[in-house]
């Protein structure tokens, strides 16, 4: 009997944990990692005990939640680097972490480091970071990329792009994908022989 009775526990603590997770991807994809943890059990349909059971803090939560961006950031550097044309792969990594932020105001703020508890996504962002260094001194051996280029311009138009978070969903992603257009072809290297039109001194945007 106990053991029957252990089974439902055991899929009700699993069903509670799911839904839990898709209200934080739906709270903090739009209103951001400074969202209440009420907030998202409210949305979840459980009390507070339950979601704190799962999650003991808010960094756990966030881990949890973003879990699978994180993976995908990884993925879209690692491909970036193996690419052939450092070019193709300097504006695809562009475009993917681009897409990733637009989708959700919340992986956003982590990997921005505007939420003091997910510095577990420093690792992710240094290494985001670092492969737009390197694709970037291949682009520009290559010609491809502008020679005024450098890293903090990265972190510039991600802070910038935080901006379209407050459009509607569907407004921000399109709004994103053609801000990611518009960020490379500034990034493009002029055409030879064209006089390169000097660039502001770059800040230094990273801590």
């Amino acid at each position: 009997m106990s053991e029957q009775m252990t089974h439902p526990a055991r899929a009700d603590a699993r069903d509670n944990r799911a839904r839990i997770l898709d209200a934080a991807r739906a709270v903090f994809g739009e209103e951001g990692l400074g969202a209440p943890m009420r907030e998202v059990a409210r949305h979840a349909g459980v009390g507070p005990a339950t979601l704190y059971r799962h999650f003991p803090t808010k960094r756990d939560l966030v881990l949890e939640t973003y879990a699978e961006q994180r993976r995908v950031c990884r993925s879209a550097v690692h491909e970036a680097l193996a690419h052939a044309d450092p070019w193709h792969g300097f504006q695809d990594v562009v475009h993917r972490i681009c897409a990733l932020h637009a989708e959700s105001r919340g992986f956003a703020d982590a990997f921005m480091a505007a939420f003091p508890e997910a510095m577990d996504f420093a690792a992710d962002r240094e290494q985001a970071v670092r492969a737009v260094a390197e694709l970037s001194r291949r682009a520009q051996r290559a010609g491809r990329l502008r020679p005024g280029f450098v890293v903090d311009d990265l972190v510039l138009m991600l802070m910038a792009h935080r901006g379209l978070h407050d459009a509607p969903h569907a407004v921000r992603l399109a709004a994103s994908r053609r801000y990611a257009a518009y960020v490379i072809e500034a990034f493009r290297a002029v055409p030879e022989g064209a006089a390169e039109a000097p660039l502001p001194p770059a800040p230094r945007l990273r801590g």
